[in-house]
């Protein structure tokens, strides 16, 4: 069993990377695999609604010169998803977007590619934002007919400079909650 997590940051070891690490460190322990893709500092593009994905039907997206068709390719393989941004401007970086927008086009080209896995958002703000970021990314999973992890409060944390949500207790005990229960979702589903 395996989950593929997607920092949509820029900060590659700030708020939203130590959330989604926290929730990483309890699926390890119920003995699922983890990996952290990191969007930041990629060069993701938006969605040119070209519809090729339509044409071609074979699980990927015609722009081959970023990370897209990568990050495609891991979701189809894993158990779980989780797609954690921080929020700016109360909503999910550009780069999760375009993740979003283009992994979304292609799994609506290829009926059923993410259907039954587990999905789970990260959001962290610094003041405002985060309910909006935990909506953008839990519509995502909803399209696809995933399952949808919850924790014991939405899936958020505060924090404005890099390690501040080491301070929100809470957070991270959502964080830490979440990954049990993701855990515990992935093994129903596969079972």
């Amino acid at each position: 069993m395996k989950v593929v997590a997607f920092n949509g940051s820029p900060r590659k070891n700030g708020n939203t990377s130590i959330l989604i690490k926290t929730v990483c460190k309890e699926l390890e322990k119920e003995g699922i695999e983890t990996e952290l893709v990191t969007l930041g500092g990629s060069s993701l593009r938006g969605c040119m609604a070209c519809f090729k994905c339509f044409e071609r039907s074979d699980g990927t997206c015609v722009i081959e010169s970023d990370m897209v068709n990568e990050c495609v390719a891991k979701m189809r393989e894993a158990d779980g998803i989780i797609l954690g941004s921080p929020a700016y401007f109360a909503n999910v970086t550009t780069e999760m977007k375009a993740l979003i927008d283009r992994a979304g086009l292609v799994a609506m080209a290829n009926p059923g590619m993410l259907r039954h896995k587990v999905g789970a958002a990260v959001a962290v703000a610094r003041r405002v934002g985060a309910m909006q970021v935990f909506q953008q990314l839990n519509t995502f999973f909803s399209c696809f007919e995933m399952f949808t992890a919850g924790s014991i409060y939405p899936n958020m944390a505060l924090g404005e400079g890099v390690g501040d949500v080491e301070s929100d207790t809470m957070g991270l005990e959502i964080m830490a909650t979440l990954g049990r229960n993701m855990a515990l979702l992935i093994k129903k589903v596969k079972s």
